[in-house]
C-alpha cells in the first residue's frame, strides 16, 4: 500500500504525520508527504516529534508535482487548503485514488513564549499521532 500526505508547506502537519505512519504501519505501506508549496521541514517540527519518541529529522520538505506519476492506495489531506488544491491522482484499476481528509491546525502560526509555541506544536503533534492510529489500526 503507498500513502501519500499531502498538506500546504510540507512542513509540519504532513511531516507529523508521515513520522506517525511509518512507525505505526509495517513494511508493506509505503509512506510519503508533499505539499503544494515546500517550505522545509520545520525545526519546531523535529522537536516535538522528538519529544514523542520519533525521528523525522531526514525527512525532506517535497512539492506534490515530483509524486504526479505515482500511483497512491490513499491520499491524506491535513488541511483546508491541501484538500482543496490537491491534484486528481488515479489509482491502480484508473478510478480516483482514495482520499480521507481531516483539518489539523497549524503549528507553525502559534504565537506566545517558547514554551507556549512548543505546547501548541505538542497540542497539533498528539491530535495527528491519534489520527494515524486510527488509519493504520482501525481502517474502514
Amino acid at each position: 500500500m503507498k500513502m501519500l500526505v499531502l498538506c500546504t508547506g510540507n512542513s509540519c502537519r504532513s511531516q507529523m504525520a508521515e513520522g506517525y505512519l511509518r512507525k505505526y504501519s509495517d513494511s508493506s505501506v509505503e509512506v510519503y508527504s508533499a505539499g503544494i508549496e515546500a517550505h522545509g521541514l520545520n525545526p519546531k517540527a523535529v522537536a516535538s516529534m522528538a519529544r514523542d519518541g520519533v525521528d523525522i529529522s531526514g525527512q525532506k520538505s517535497t512539492l506534490v508535482d515530483v509524486y504526479a506519476a505515482m500511483v497512491f492506495d490513499l491520499i491524506l489531506t491535513v488541511c483546508d487548503n491541501a484538500q482543496e488544491n490537491c491534484p486528481v491522482f488515479p489509482s491502480k484499476d484508473g478510478t480516483t485514488t482514495v482520499r480521507l481528509h481531516h483539518s489539523f491546525p497549524d503549528p507553525a502560526k502559534a504565537q506566545g513564549t517558547s514554551e507556549e509555541i512548543a505546547e501548541a506544536f505538542d497540542m497539533v503533534r498528539d491530535q495527528i499521532r491519534d489520527y494515524c492510529r486510527e488509519i493504520i489500526y482501525n481502517p474502514s
